[in-house]
């Protein structure tokens, strides 16, 4: 496999910067683009394909999680973490049945905790640590 391709999906520049940023530190992995709204996360991932889906929960338009769902129905080989401010308790109900891989708070994003999420993959993801990359826990 070459690269991970990876499509970031949130409303927020700031994060999606942010985002952006995690997944350069990881080797192998690249941003393959970014949506603003669950509409243009279905379409995105339709036109690129991407292995991996960071998306928003709470979105413009449909949610992170009906996003979630139309972009896995038409492609059940993608992987979809779900992000968002909730603590895991307080997750919509339906954040649990719409076939995303896990949740994690945006606040808790690491590559760790990410590739953390997509080694439980069957098979998983492949990733190798940046050069000079943060590989664990803390950051």
């Amino acid at each position: 496999m070459g690269s991970v391709e990876v499509l970031i999906v949130d409303d927020q520049a700031p994060f999606r910067a942010v985002a952006r940023r995690l997944v350069a530190l990881v080797a192998g992995w690249r941003v393959a683009g970014e949506a603003e709204s669950g509409e243009d996360a279905v379409a995105a991932a339709e036109r690129l394909r991407p292995h991996v889906i960071v998306m928003d929960i709470n979105l413009p338009g449909i949610s992170g999680i009906e996003a979630t769902r139309r972009i896995l129905a038409g492609q059940p080989g993608v992987t979809v973490v779900l992000v968002s401010t909730y603590a895991a308790e307080d997750l919509p109900p339906d954040a649990c049945s719409c076939g995303a891989a896990g949740y994690i708070r945006k606040e808790d994003l690491t590559p760790a905790r990410l590739r953390a999420h997509l080694a439980a993959i069957d098979p998983p993801m492949p990733w190798t640590p940046a050069p000079g990359g943060v590989d664990d826990e803390h950051r």
